[in-house]
């Protein structure tokens, strides 16, 4: 079979577009659109499935646009540039929904129109770079195997923008990564990953903050160790090392969704995989006790700045599934915010013991989202809303937060 000639039906999560070869097996290609007619070559065949790339359009769809980037294709960033903007929200839309029924066997998942952003791009206040050899930021390509050296990245708000094209490293700087963060008022911080204990030598410029990063520790070059992120005008102090949300504009419009669609006032709010507390601190005044359970050590210390003007408010540091099992937390709303690989089984399953009446659930993976779901709706849980955030414009990544309620009490 040389380079086939398909029809692409639709996108799948994680950037593919998926057709039919003549025998029926599935086949996804990279950077293809839906009901668009290409010659491909097979990359990897298997029983089931083949991956393929995409060599010629041969009929575009009405959707395709030219892509801002350069790298766009190569550079392994970005998967939609060649899609409308308004495209991209139906797509991830209705990715979204799919994976909620083929893999949560949810019937009609009730998920909403994603909230988009007015400007789809240059909205990231953090950006995170590799070098290459020849000490060159670059990105990891399409294939994640190797490293390709940028001149243009669209996704950076302004301040990082104008500041990372004049980053200049020596050859073969032992530097893992390389990040830039905007906080409030624009400002800046540099931030090297290695696993040197020593510090690289670099020329400073005037007012940015640079840590040097290894392991859990942090060497202040310049500046501070920390960097002020302002949400919904409540200023968040966030080290160097602590994760926070990249689009501050769509972290505002999640806070607002929560405080919305959440019963407040509560008794008492359990919020998992807390991090520095973005959630924490607006629903702290809406409840009698929050509970915060967090496993990142710096993500600890800042949680404790953010929140300290509360005198009803715990933290537990450790994994959420060492965590929850202890915890007495009555009439509790939870919240859980966890990783792309979605919540620990123990964990789940020490949050079913507490059979809080309703759960949010903040995910930045659909997959692990709709699997978790399953979990839930199994132990009682109706799937009541589904609202995605198009937190990551351009790429395939898909936030959402689900609500959950308690019909039945089945553990």
């Amino acid at each position: 079979m040389t380079n086939p000639i398909i029809t692409l039906d639709k996108l799948t999560y994680g950037g593919d577009a998926m057709g039919r070869l003549d025998d029926g097996r599935a086949v996804f290609v990279p950077f293809g659109l839906p009901g668009e007619r290409v010659r491909i070559r097979l990359v990897q065949e298997k029983k089931n499935f083949a991956r393929a790339e995409l060599l010629e359009v041969l009929e575009p769809a009405p959707e395709r646009t030219l892509a801002k980037c350069k790298h766009f294709a190569k550079c392994g960033g970005c998967h939609y540039q060649n899609l409308s903007y308004e495209a991209q929200l139906e797509a991830k839309t209705e990715i979204l929904r799919d994976q909620l029924q083929r893999i949560g066997k949810i019937e009609d998942p009730p998920v909403q129109p994603m909230v988009a952003l007015s400007n789809p791009w240059n909205y990231r206040n953090h950006v995170q770079f590799h070098l290459t050899q020849e000490g060159d930021l670059g990105y990891v390509d399409v294939s994640g195997n190797m490293l390709i050296p940028i001149t243009e990245c669209h996704l950076p708000n302004k301040p990082i923008g104008a500041l990372w094209p004049q980053l200049e490293f020596e050859a073969d700087t032992p530097i893992d990564r390389v990040s830039l963060r905007t906080g409030a008022d624009d400002d800046l911080m540099l931030i090297l990953e290695s696993d040197e204990l020593e510090a690289p030598e670099l020329e400073l410029e005037a007012g940015i903050s640079v840590v040097h990063l290894t392991y859990n520790d942090a060497l202040v070059m310049a500046g501070e160790d920390h960097i002020v992120m302002r949400v919904l005008d409540r200023d968040f102090y966030v080290s160097a090392g602590s994760f926070f949300q990249v689009n501050t504009a769509m972290a505002e419009k999640m806070v607002a969704h929560l405080l919305d669609k959440l019963p407040l006032p509560a008794q008492t709010i359990l919020d998992v995989y807390c991090g520095v507390g973005l959630f924490s601190a607006f629903l702290a005044p809406k409840c009698e006790r929050l509970i915060g359970v967090e496993s990142s050590p710096s993500a600890c210390e800042d949680f404790t700045v953010n929140l300290d003007e509360f005198d009803h408010v715990e933290l537990y540091e450790g994994a959420a599934e060492g965590v929850i099992p202890h915890l007495e937390a009555e009439q509790a709303i939870v919240l859980v915010d966890p990783p792309r690989s979605g919540l620990d089984k123990r964990a789940l399953d020490g949050i079913r013991q507490l059979a809080p009446k309703t759960i949010a659930y903040v995910s930045c993976d659909p997959s692990t989202l709709a699997r978790d779901a399953a979990r839930l709706i199994a132990g009682g849980y109706r799937l009541v809303d589904v609202a995605p955030f198009d937190m990551f414009p351009q790429t395939y990544h898909i936030e959402s937060i689900s609500l959950f309620e308690l019909v039945s009490v089945d553990i």
